[in-house]
């Protein structure tokens, strides 16, 4: 668990709040077209556990370009969506158009004017590791009723077999050394969530945790999954001449094995529910 804070701290929320708040500029385009979505099985699970209906009401931290937003807003409860970064902001600006009961926010959680016990659930997709921990547990339990709910997304980053990863890693080791790291499989990837909804608890700020997860396939074409990779921090992080050379090696491996490239993740979900 250290290890995964200390990651966390160096790579998210360690970040000042500029940085955070233009951290996928680059790539916000490119997010919302390839990044996955949420499986409606957790969607239904994580909509049962908290109870949600059109009478409710959802505040959602960090919606981004609205990955998950429609999913709720479907169901017509009133959703108020924070968002700092201005190009995630317009682009679930677009997405959220046929949802009425879609507020949008150009702020960041930390920026946000706290409504206090005003709403039945508190959403983060893949996003509350993004802010600090002391700040966004007690936050968030702050704007939840006694009764209401924490509702965490996660989707693992998308890999490719443990055989594909094999033949990419040269073209790393050549251009990235340092985004070398060790595969994840399935269930490393549901224990690194898991460990991600723990700390919710460990806040001191959330009981009654409830989660749960499942592995996800999907076929990719080369340039959606090297469009996908560019959404990816530590692919963010490149000096463009050295994405650029890692880009075109990777390019080269996989289009000798054809244009798609099968991929799998974890999707998880975890609900609490505020202390006191």
């Amino acid at each position: 668990m250290q290890d995964l804070k200390q990651t966390l701290l160096d790579q998210c929320y360690g970040k000042d709040l500029e940085q955070r708040r233009h951290w996928y500029s680059p790539a916000a385009e490119a997010y919302y077209q390839v990044r996955p979505r949420y499986p409606q099985a957790v969607i239904d699970q994580v909509t049962q556990i908290a109870r949600l209906s059109a009478d409710s009401s959802l505040l959602e931290v960090g919606c981004g370009p609205a990955i998950a937003t429609p999913a709720f807003a479907a169901i017509g409860s009133r959703m108020v969506c924070v968002e700092p970064n201005p190009d995630f902001y317009r682009l679930a600006q677009q997405t959220c158009e046929p949802y009425p009961n879609v507020e949008l926010q150009n702020c960041s959680f930390e920026e946000w004017t706290l409504e206090r016990h005003a709403f039945d659930a508190v959403l983060a997709a893949s996003s509350f590791h993004w802010i600090p921990p002391e700040v966004g547990y007690p936050k968030a339990a702050a704007a939840l009723r006694p009764d209401g709910h924490l509702i965490l997304l996660w989707n693992k980053e998308l890999q490719p077999s443990y055989q594909v990863y094999q033949q990419l890693l040269p073209v790393y080791q050549d251009w990235a050394p340092s985004l070398n790291r060790t595969y994840e499989d399935s269930a490393t990837q549901a224990a690194i969530l898991d460990q991600l909804g723990q700390m919710a608890i460990e806040s001191g700020c959330f009981q009654n945790l409830a989660g749960g997860h499942i592995e996800v396939h999907v076929i990719y074409s080369v340039d959606q999954y090297l469009q996908l990779l560019s959404t990816y921090s530590p692919h963010l992080q490149l000096e463009p001449e050295q994405k650029q050379g890692l880009f075109a090696g990777l390019r080269r491996v996989l289009e000798q094995q054809g244009d798609t490239i099968q991929l799998s993740f974890v999707s998880a979900f975890h609900v609490a529910q505020p202390v006191g």
